[in-house]
């Protein structure tokens, strides 16, 4: 029973960094703009956040660093694709390329120190209950905060003003523009919050996941991020489901390759992204509802007439 336990805690923590990634990117991508960035703007938050926790002492300054860190990248990204109308996808790979170097550069000096891990809950009482004490009470601080910017962005996006606003920008900037909508402004503020939930992101693979820093420590979770967005139908109920069924792949090859199942190490450690591949090409396939539910104005750069 505490294995099982141990599992279900180790899934939810797997699964944390990719959902806050992908609940960022979903906003991004709502407003129209397509940043392919997020694995740069992670790997940054990574290292400015284990680097800001291990000078000062506290890890929630590393997290503060960290979104900071994220925005900042995501400015630049905007900076080019939003005000200067360059093209998007090759802008986005760009930005991971430049955050991928950049974090090598950052983190040459601290490679190899122990770093400081935020702490988990523990709830008296509550956190004691057999099975599911650890499991909803016991958890680090970004899991909840995770569940909430969930909760956040889809009454957001659904019930506010503010966010049918985002919605017809993300379908017609063109539309919104006439009617005297700032089309600029709010595609940078939403850039601005997918940069925030990046390094977040980041911050909860060197503050929580594993603390310390490595070079690349995100591995291609950027990537499976975006992924979730385009499974999750651009709905954020969605991503929850799909980040915790990508993070139940990547700890379940784990656990395969510890108990010795006789399947090549490199296939198991493979399995998360084919994972990926599969559910891209099979949503593919439904051309009607991936035209249906994608905003129409994705990835098209908006030049204000003069």
């Amino acid at each position: 029973m505490d294995m099982f336990q141990n599992i279900l805690l180790t899934i939810a923590t797997a699964s944390t960094p990719l959902l806050i990634a992908a609940i960022g990117e979903l906003v991004v991508e709502r407003s129209g703009v397509l940043n392919l960035g997020v694995e740069g703007m992670m790997v940054i938050g990574a290292v400015c956040g284990f680097a800001a926790a291990l000078m000062t002492g506290s890890p929630w300054i590393g997290v503060l660093a960290a979104i900071i860190a994220g925005m900042l990248l995501s400015l630049l990204f905007g900076f080019l694709a939003i005000s200067l109308a360059t093209n998007q996808v090759a802008t986005g790979l760009s930005l991971t390329l430049l955050g991928i170097g950049l974090s090598g550069m950052i983190g040459e000096n601290f490679v190899g120190q122990a770093g400081i891990r935020l702490p988990n809950l523990d709830i008296p009482v509550l956190t004691d209950i057999p099975m599911v004490g650890r499991l909803i009470f016991g958890q680090d601080p970004l899991f909840y905060i995770s569940l909430a910017l969930t909760a956040g962005v889809m009454w957001f996006l659904f019930k506010t003003r503010t966010g049918l606003t985002l919605r017809a920008i993300g379908d017609s900037h063109k539309s919104a523009h006439a009617l005297g909508i700032n089309v600029l402004k709010y595609r940078y503020l939403a850039v601005m919050f997918g940069g925030g939930c990046a390094g977040l992101a980041g911050a909860h693979l060197s503050l929580v996941y594993t603390p310390q820093w490595v070079e690349n420590m995100t591995a291609g979770r950027g990537w499976i991020a975006l992924a979730l967005v385009v499974f999750s139908s651009w709905r954020p109920w969605r991503v929850i489901g799909g980040a915790y069924l990508f993070g139940a792949v990547t700890i379940g090859q784990l656990h395969a390759q510890a108990l010795g199942f006789g399947i090549p190490s490199q296939f198991l450690s493979s399995l998360p992204y084919v994972a990926t591949i599969v559910v891209l090409v099979l949503i593919s396939r439904n051309r009607r509802l991936t035209v249906m539910n994608t905003p129409a104005s994705l990835a098209q750069p908006f030049v204000p007439d003069r």
